[in-house]
């Protein structure tokens, strides 16, 4: 009873030093950076194959495995209900564009369709703060 108390009053403490120790982890990002896709624009009807082009501002583009400050890579999540976990490299959610790739030619089904960008430090891992574009909506006919 004494130990499973000891572990009840622990657990918080454990809890917080873990996520204080991932995001001390995670590369810094400079302040005001900003992701952002250029085309095809939010609402945009576009055909099956249609082109995504990355922005980004304020840092620049590097491939993975590389860990140079202020730089990172791109990583697209296609109809992604939520973000990955900010804490951990990105998986198979996302679209990896490792060789420091700026746009990016895809196939897509007919209907509504979500895009979104994460940048991703050398091992894949989101910056901290996190840089993310905002999410837009296209119509694939």
């Amino acid at each position: 009873m004494v130990y499973l108390l000891k572990t009840l009053l622990i657990l918080p403490f454990l809890l917080i030093s873990g996520v204080q120790a991932g995001e001390s982890q995670r590369t810094p990002s400079p302040e005001g950076a900003r992701l952002y896709i250029i085309s095809p624009a939010n609402g945009e009807t576009v055909n099956k194959i249609v082109t995504v082009k990355f922005g980004l501002q304020g840092m620049g583009v590097s491939p993975a495995g590389l860990d140079k400050a202020a730089t990172g890579h791109h990583h697209l999540l296609i109809d992604g209900e939520k973000l990955p976990d900010l804490n951990k490299p990105m998986g198979n959610e996302v679209i990896h564009f490792g060789g420091g790739q700026t746009e990016k030619t895809i196939e897509l089904s007919e209907g509504r369709h979500t895009l979104q960008l994460i940048l991703g430090d050398h091992r894949h891992i989101p910056h901290n703060p996190p840089v993310i574009s905002e999410k837009i909506t296209i119509f694939v006919q």
